[in-house]
């Protein structure tokens, strides 16, 4: 599974991915190679992906902005 996400991330140019959330991965509904963070509108390359919110389903490019945006 991780060498197929692998592999779409790397097939895929600059462009918005749509992803879901979950627990403790995210599914990719369309291909692309970033997310925009939800706190501060920076772009986050799915490789960097570490933080989101599985209730808001919003991408953080930081715990930083994840923790304002939880406030």
């Amino acid at each position: 599974m991780v060498k197929e996400k692998t592999k779409k991330i790397m097939n895929s140019d600059r462009k918005l991915a749509k992803l879901i959330y979950g627990d403790s991965n995210f599914k990719i509904l369309e291909e692309g190679s970033y997310v925009i963070c939800a706190v501060t509108n920076k772009e986050i390359s799915l490789r960097d992906l570490k933080y989101w919110s599985v209730d808001k389903q919003e991408a953080y490019v930081d715990a930083k902005a994840s923790l304002e945006a939880s406030k």
